[in-house]
């Protein structure tokens, strides 16, 4: 029983430290790791290099694609190709479905771009298809947001995803959570937009929303053009699209039943659909959309600001592949894995812990990565050491790193102050949202796991 309560108060010492003392992210986790392998007695000579050894070996893994996925989401960002990607949405589903269509808007969007940049640049095309489709613009916010935050959670190479990955040992396999992911995602986009039906006859009730409103009016045309010259639709998606295809093509390549053989072909397949290759050829394709006539230059400088966005995300996911190795080296694993199938808690466990880091220091990457790092040593007790079994666990990591999203969270408050709700109402509106996204996405998962586990 000690073993338990060691672990939860170094969850408690991370949810203190980064909620009440502000303490990044990255230290907490650092400090976790120490203070687990005192507490549960590792040699004091191997500690060091456990912690080194885990945090490089994460990072190793997975954090060249994560770099390269961030730069990538800047040059689309950059460039434009969001506002590209929202338009053809439109064009394609019209204005009959005001909700559907901000939903799969915020679906596409964020798997490139983070959801809060995402939401600050959809924001006009939101207040614009609201007063043009007659619709409350609190049900397109809500639409929007939780299509950008179903992507978010889910799908590589957006970056939470493919840490937890990462550290459940599915580096090699993303193209099987990206088609999972996908599924999982989309189910819970659906289950946001239903929510954000609910509003469609609530009206922003935040200060000075009237005359917010009729500012914001030809927002959309002035933004779009900013950015000048827009790119065409294929060069918009093809950074991402194309990436995310070829992982696929190479998931499918190594089943065991060889469908493409065993020849240069699955070779070939095989090379290009490795994660770090394909999204090398994704960031090619993105150069198509640099704009100035010194695109070098512009090019060293959106590398640049890819890396800064990228370095938080980096150094998180290395602390908690450290804290990870840590508990790997302890007896806790056995002993855990052994209390939690008596309890038969099974694939819940991921999402409880997942869940309760999320609601309590706000971020879903920190709870993405601390809890697929702290449920990594325990997969074979739980039953879920397969490669389906890591898949899920990761989606069930991913329904528990969106519920719930509120008032510590930074996409809370750019939800509702863009789209002018009181704190009551963001509460109602948003935070409800994205509780009961996280619950479907998870009873979704929990049938998934009965089906093919």
């Amino acid at each position: 029983m000690s073993l338990i309560f060691i672990l939860l108060a170094v969850i408690a010492f991370i949810v203190i430290t980064t909620t009440k003392y502000k303490i990044h992210p990255f230290l907490a986790l650092l400090l976790s790791a120490f203070l687990a392998a005192f507490a549960y007695g590792l040699p004091p000579e191997s500690i060091a290099k456990t912690i080194a050894s885990g945090f490089g070996g994460i990072l190793g893994y997975i954090g060249l694609v994560i770099v390269l996925g961030t730069i990538i989401g800047v040059i689309l960002e950059k460039s434009g190709a969001a506002i590209t990607m929202a338009d053809s949405v439109i064009d394609k589903l019209g204005d009959r479905y005001p909700t559907l269509t901000m939903s799969i808007i915020g679906y596409i969007v964020s798997i490139p771009v983070f959801c809060d940049s995402g939401f600050v640049i959809l924001n006009s095309l939101k207040e614009s298809l609201a007063k043009r489709m007659k619709t409350s613009s609190v049900a397109m916010s809500v639409a929007l947001a939780t299509g950008l935050y179903a992507t978010h959670t889910f799908v590589p190479p957006t970056p939470g995803p493919i840490a937890a990955a990462g550290n459940l040992g599915l580096e090699s396999n993303l193209g099987l959570v990206i088609g999972v992911g996908v599924f999982v995602a989309a189910v819970a986009a659906i289950a946001g937009m239903l929510w954000a039906n609910r509003f469609k006859s609530v009206e922003p009730d935040g200060i000075d929303s009237e005359e917010h409103a009729q500012e914001l009016q030809q927002d959309w045309q002035e933004l779009k053009a900013s950015y000048g010259k827009l790119p065409s639709t294929t060069q918009a998606f093809a950074p991402i699209f194309v990436p995310i295809v070829l992982i696929c093509f190479a998931s499918i390549a190594n089943f065991p039943s060889h469908p493409v053989g065993e020849g240069v072909i699955k070779t070939t397949i095989a090379f290009l659909g490795q994660p770090l290759t394909a999204l090398v050829i994704g960031l090619l394709l993105a150069t198509r959309l640099l704009k100035s006539e010194q695109k070098i230059e512009e090019f060293s400088q959106r590398i640049t600001q890819g890396i800064i966005a990228a370095a938080p995300i980096l150094l998180i996911t290395g602390a908690g592949g450290a804290f990870g190795a840590v508990l790997k080296a302890t007896p806790l694993g056995d002993y855990l894995g052994t209390t939690l199938s008596a309890l038969g808690v099974g694939i819940f466990m991921p999402f409880i812990v997942s869940a309760a880091l999320k609601s309590a220091q706000g971020s879903s990457t920190v709870a993405l990565v601390t809890t697929s790092a702290l449920v990594a040593p325990l997969l074979a007790q739980l039953g879920l050491d397969s490669e389906m079994g890591r898949v899920l666990t990761v989606m069930a990591i991913g329904a528990g790193a969106m519920t719930v999203s509120h008032a510590n969270d930074s996409f809370f408050w750019v939800v509702s102050q863009f789209s002018r709700m009181s704190v009551g109402l963001a509460y109602r509106a948003q935070t409800m949202a994205t509780l009961v996204q996280g619950i479907t996405a998870m009873a979704l998962v929990y049938i998934l796991s009965l089906i093919l586990l």
